[in-house]
């Protein structure tokens, strides 16, 4: 089965290839039907490698590096992509599926542009396949086979971690594909309104899974690490918050380019910065810059490898919407005090954010190949990038009223008397009962903000009897993703300024008060499971006449030799009571104390809310068809 699988990937390397040459030649049909074939023969390829893991072939090196018999037998199949070849294989699968899907979807009366979108598409196919297989190759035997595999790395055995990665290359190789779109249009001079039309969702399948993507390693690095936070400004976070950055950007550009014909170079430029950011996001995962516990470390060879497919094809990306841009047609005029002008600032201050974080998480690196030791972290980032976002929102409610073409300030003063009157009575609060810092204060107004203008856009354009049930889903989509902005703003900001962290030193019938609990505990006893065993601790927590049981896990993983944490979380509805057991230590007396680590995070779970919203948003807009555009208000229908 594997050797058919190796012959298979190699089958998907030819076809691609063959869909981009047909592809880039205007040949539609052909590059099609090579596109379909392709990833025929690289499903095939991936699903023999799922077949080596969950049958512990140790005769498949990536088996025996990965896998151990007495894992689960979800985490053997999640193992198939828990590692740098098979996550690359998985990589190419959903290149290739993008491919097909757009062979399969795309109809219009622009055979010559949809060949040349399948064309270069297939050319970055047939690139990553081309790495996978003569650098990274996940098909290697080993002869003789051992006997038992090295296991997969713990902290991976985990659902999120499971979810996750498929989720991301979703949306980074999804940008690919919008970028493919973007560089058969600069081919032939047009990104216009059918264009856009036709990259909107497109752009927004990449949007919805990155989304999903970066709160599922958020929300396992939360519960899975042991340090309470839900956000650390780790490099291998920054590299998947990049492209989702810009990501936004673009489908606001999309907007503009799709309604009214304008911003189409900048469009287009938006789309090859967000291809170009997926990469630069694949080369610190998986080249070894970096140490994380999110990156796949890999040899400095692979990593130059890496390096030079993100230098050739961005250069190349880069180098195309230089020579084309001057081609495309601007489309009409615009004003700064316009929809136009706000959704082009809005793409500017997104753009800028994104080269802070380009800026916090390159530097490091480059000042240590200098010979320089220098760490970037959350000050950094709270001093640069939170103010600047901080403009996007605050004018967010403002402009999303505002008209095509010329919009009316005359009520803008109404606006900036609510937002400072809202700041006020949350400064107040804060002095008073919510007893908060004032930038905390500044930031529950401004998520308060958001979801207010969510609110007042529903309401203007329900003014008109009957419009609310016929309003489309992607105006709905808009409203609840940027209501959902707000509610993760407000989660934010509460478990930023209220988090509470306390270390206990317990033996066993012992309790103490935390954060408004008493916490007791009541034993800690070993166990055992499939392939780990334990110290599992077992406290009582109360508060006036709540009661709870908490189990947090110190595990040991034989076959990798690693421990781990498994932390004990209980939600009270405003918040969460988190728990990590440390170490025990015996005293002169030979009682042992056992150390833990508590949090109190309030409120957290709006934090993922939230993000769930805008997911939600993003994909009810993708539902949604377009629908013309008034002359009068300028409004979506």
């Amino acid at each position: 089965m594997i050797e058919a699988g190796h012959f298979a990937a190699f089958l998907a390397l030819v076809f691609s290839g063959l869909q981009a040459g047909f592809g880039l030649a205007g040949d539609r049909a052909r590059s099609g039907l090579f596109a379909k074939i392709a990833f025929t023969t690289m499903v095939f390829a991936f699903l023999t490698l799922v077949w080596a893991f969950a049958r512990s072939d140790f005769s498949v090196e990536l088996v025996a590096s990965h896998s151990h018999t007495l894992k689960p037998f979800g985490y053997k199949i999640a193992g198939t992509w828990g590692n740098h070849e098979g996550s690359m294989a998985l990589w190419c699968v959903v290149a290739l599926g993008f491919a097909a899907s757009a062979a399969w979807l795309m109809k219009s009366d622009r055979p010559a542009f949809e060949a040349r979108t399948l064309g270069a598409q297939g050319l970055l196919s047939f690139g990553s396949l081309a790495y996978l297989l003569f650098a990274s190759s996940p098909f290697t035997r080993l002869d003789p086979a051992p006997l038992q595999g090295q296991g997969l790395n713990p902290l991976l055995q985990d659902p999120a971690l499971a979810i996750h990665p498929p989720m991301l290359y979703i949306g980074y190789v999804g940008y690919s594909f919008v970028f493919a779109l973007a560089a058969a249009g600069l081919i032939e001079g047009r990104i216009d309104r059918q264009w856009a039309t036709t990259a909107r969702n497109w752009a927004l399948a990449a949007f919805v899974p990155l989304t999903l993507g970066i709160a599922l390693g958020s929300y396992w690095a939360y519960y899975e690490l042991g340090w309470g936070g839900w956000w650390f400004w780790d490099p291998v976070e920054n590299a998947s918050l990049m492209p989702w950055l810009i990501g936004a950007a673009l489908m606001h550009s999309i907007i503009v380019t799709e309604k009214r014909g304008s911003f189409s170079a900048w469009t287009a430029l938006l789309a090859v910065l967000a291809f170009c950011f997926s990469m630069l996001g694949a080369f610190l995962v998986r080249s070894g810059v970096l140490t994380s516990v999110h990156a796949f470390a890999v040899d400095p060879l692979r990593g130059s490898l890496l390096l030079a497919g993100l230098l050739v094809f961005g250069g190349a990306a880069l180098l195309l919407f230089a020579l084309r841009a001057p081609k495309v047609s601007g489309g009409p005029s615009w004003t700064a005090a316009s929809r136009e002008g706000a959704l082009m600032g809005n793409n500017l201050v997104l753009t800028v954010a994104t080269a802070t974080v380009m800026l916090g998480t390159l530097f490091p690196l480059l000042a240590e190949a200098l010979g320089e030791t220098i760490s970037v972290g959350e000050p950094y980032f709270n001093l640069t990038f939170t103010p600047i976002m901080a403009l996007a929102l605050i004018a967010l409610p403002v402009v999303q009223a505002w008209a095509w073409g010329r919009a009316d300030l005359s009520s803008l003063w109404k606006w900036a008397a609510g937002f400072a009157g809202l700041v006020g009575l949350f400064w107040l609060a804060g002095i008073g009962p919510l007893d908060i810092p004032l930038l905390a204060g500044f930031g529950l107004a401004l998520g308060v903000w958001l979801v207010f203008g969510a609110a007042q856009e529903i309401w203007r354009r329900a003014k008109t009897a009957a419009r609310l049930p016929k309003m489309p889903l992607r105006v709905w989509g808009m409203t609840i993703a940027h209501a959902g902005l707000g509610i993760f703003v407000i989660g934010a900001v509460l478990q930023t300024s209220g988090r509470t962290q306390t270390t206990l030193a317990l033996q066993e019938g012992e309790s103490q008060p935390v954060a408004g609990w008493v916490v007791q505990l009541e034993d800690v006893s070993s166990i055992e499971g499939p392939n780990w065993y334990a110290d599992r601790a077992t406290l009582s927590v109360r508060k006036g006449s709540a009661r709870s049981e908490l189990q947090p896990q110190k595990r040991y993983y034989p076959a990798a030799r690693m421990p781990t944490s498994e932390t004990a979380i209980h939600k009270t509805g405003t918040g969460d009571l988190y728990v990590a057991l440390g170490d025990g230590r015996r005293n002169r007396e030979g009682e042992t104390r056992w150390t833990f680590e508590i949090f109190h995070n309030p409120l957290i779970d709006l934090i993922y809310l939230g993000v769930a919203l805008i997911a939600l948003g993003g994909g009810l807009s993708m539902a949604g068809k377009r629908t013309r555009t008034s002359n009068r208000t300028g409004e979506t229908a």
